[in-house]
């Protein structure tokens, strides 16, 4: 099953109400929930004959004994059928409308998370992404969907005291009474019960950041017996979410109770008007049976509205919440008219400056020239802004100052899907999704045969490890592939971006965790790949420098150096001093 497309999004305009902004996702389930709420009101309309035919039975067949009591009997028992066949109908479309929402609303914040630039999500948490993505969007979903019914099941206050008006307007203005308190309450609950809910939505947040990751590095805590420290962690977390739940509590158990009681209030004031007028003569036993029924009808609207009221306010305080996510624009973004063209690998880095977007410096004032078919070895010390070419080149951060070029493009000039899918990565931390090893190799083309898995997988040093697994390339990896040792999963993570072949490829220490005997194999075959592509070898290891023909030597974010291995390595005594520290890690 393909996936549907939203069929709306969020109004764009911040200067609306946090509803406005979000009608035309119910606009566009708009056909569904009409139908939805015009089955609920004729429901009602049917609900509300049924007292009106109990006090005509009990005038003419109990009291006056002019008419047949079963023919009331079976009117009522037609009518309570119909009902529940209409509300069932109303149930079922307006569950629909929900879940349509909910699609909808999961896909624009995702669609959203998708384009954001590397730099929102290095100072957005995790599980903070997960708790708006996931409870944040339900609360919205729930008032969007189950408010309208909520408001059309009120309308039968509206539908009651007209007919309670045309039995007898003395005593539907005595059934009526407590409604305007009921009102005025509300309104103040609705204030009193913001703040608490929004308080709640980020310390749900907060909690799910913790566990995330307490359960990304649960080898971590582990390894240095820490479970005790994050659990405490996690119960200062849930304490403070209990504390604001029993604010909510608090708040609730002072105005839920007065809210539920107010129509029964009505109730006594029915009973006491209207048996004295029935003992003067001025109404019907009949009448007062229909008005307790009516008052007992006006219930469950109103104990239904203060859910509404908390609902709103979750929900608003909720869609602040996403809104903030969709207001973040991303800055890393297709141009007005973005190239899509073939890429031959002609890679220049001029006058490039750059920093992270917590403020650490990375580059100052870089220039560097990698020829078409290059292959080109980045040499330094930890800090020296060696990674952060291969993530300009890929446009996962734009430069602050300078340009990166390709073949004389911009990268900002570029398609962006079209850049990356040309410029190959292969990151020092490779990551592997829960999926089937095949899949995972072909994750960049997923059209890919087994045939072309395999041969990718070989290149990389894989196969062999691969084809001992019991279930070979459909193994399925662990969360994260920690199934598989450092070393297979960056074996998998070479395969993967060479299957996709491109022009351009960038290696970040990408066989560090590799045993020296496989990374000879893989140097070999990596090799022949490199014949003709332009490729950028991120080093840390003396034997990946011998994969170049050409070393680049940086410090404090610059190229100081420049040549081949054997050069450098007689003129440039800071070269010699990185390939020392490189000689003792490896030892």
């Amino acid at each position: 099953m393909s996936r549907r497309a939203p069929k709306a999004s969020i109004d764009p305009d911040t200067r609306k109400t946090w509803l406005r902004r979000a009608l035309p996702l119910v606009e566009a389930h708009r056909v569904v929930l009409a139908a939805s709420l015009l089955l609920s009101f004729a429901g009602l309309v049917v609900q509300v004959q049924i007292p009106n035919l109990l006090r005509i039975g009990i005038d003419k067949a109990i009291v006056d004994r002019t008419a047949q009591l079963s023919t009331y009997v079976w009117w009522i028992a037609g009518l309570a059928l119909l009902q529940g066949l209409i509300n069932y109908l109303a149930r079922l479309y307006l569950l629909r409308t929900a879940y349509e929402i909910e699609y909808d609303l999961r896909n624009i914040v995702y669609s959203h998370l998708v384009r954001m630039p590397f730099g929102f999500f290095d100072r957005v948490q995790s599980g903070e992404l997960m708790s708006r993505s996931s409870s944040d969007i339900r609360a919205v979903q729930m008032y969007l969907s189950f408010g309208p019914s909520i408001l059309v099941q009120c309308l039968i206050a509206v539908v009651a005291f007209g007919l309670m008006l045309s039995i007898d307007v003395p005593l539907a203005i005595v059934a009526m009474a407590t409604m305007p308190v009921i009102g005025f309450l509300g309104v103040g609950m609705r204030k009193a019960i913001f703040p608490i809910s929004w308080l709640i939505q980020a310390r749900l947040a907060g909690m799910a950041t913790i566990v995330d990751e307490n359960i990304q590095g649960v080898r971590i805590v582990k390894a240095f017996a820490a479970e005790g420290r994050q659990l405490r962690s996690l119960g200062e977390s849930a304490d403070k979410i209990r504390w604001a739940y029993l604010q909510d509590a608090r708040i609730r158990s002072r105005w839920t109770p007065v809210l539920d009681n107010l129509p029964r209030l009505g109730l006594a004031l029915v009973l006491l008007v209207g048996g004295i007028m029935v003992i003067r003569g001025g109404t019907t036993v009949g009448t007062i049976v229909a008005f307790n029924s009516y008052v007992l009808m006006l219930q469950p609207p109103f104990r239904l509205l203060g859910m509404m009221i908390m609902l709103g306010q979750r929900a608003s305080a909720s869609a602040r919440r996403i809104y903030e996510i969709l207001d973040t624009p991303s800055d890393i973004v297709d141009g007005p008219e973005p190239l899509d063209v073939p890429l031959k690998g002609d890679v220049r880095f001029e006058g490039v400056r750059f920093a992270y977007p917590n403020g650490t410096p990375a580059l100052d004032g870089l220039d560097l020239h990698i020829r078409p078919g290059e292959t080109v070895a980045v040499v330094g010390a930890t800090g020296s802004g060696k990674s952060t070419l291969g993530r300009l080149l890929g446009r996962f951060y734009d430069v602050t100052e300078g340009s990166v070029t390709i073949d004389g493009h911009d990268v900002r000039e570029l398609r962006l899907a079209s850049l990356r899918e040309q410029v190959g990565i292969v990151p020092d931390e490779p990551f592997l999704f829960s999926l089937s090893i095949h899949d995972n190799i072909a994750y960049g083309r997923p059209g890919a045969t087994r045939d072309e898995v395999i041969e990718a997988a070989r290149a990389a040093g894989a196969d062999d490890f691969v084809r001992k697994l019991p279930e070979g390339y459909d193994a399925v990896v662990g969360e994260r592939g920690y199934t598989l040792s450092g070393g297979q999963r960056q074996r998998l993570a070479i395969a993967r971006a060479l299957l996709v072949n491109p022009p351009i490829l960038v290696l970040d220490d990408a066989t560090s965790a590799v045993d020296v005997t496989v990374e000879q194999a893989i140097h070999e075959s990596l090799a022949q790949r490199m014949a003709g592509r332009t490729t950028l070898i991120v080093a840390h290891r003396l034997s990946t420098i011998g994969l170049a023909e050409r070393v680049v030597l940086m410090e404090g974010g610059r190229v100081i150096a420049d040549g081949t291995h054997e050069s450098l390595l007689a003129t440039e005594p800071r070269y010699a001093r990185v390939l020392a520290v490189f000689e003792k890690t490896e030892a």
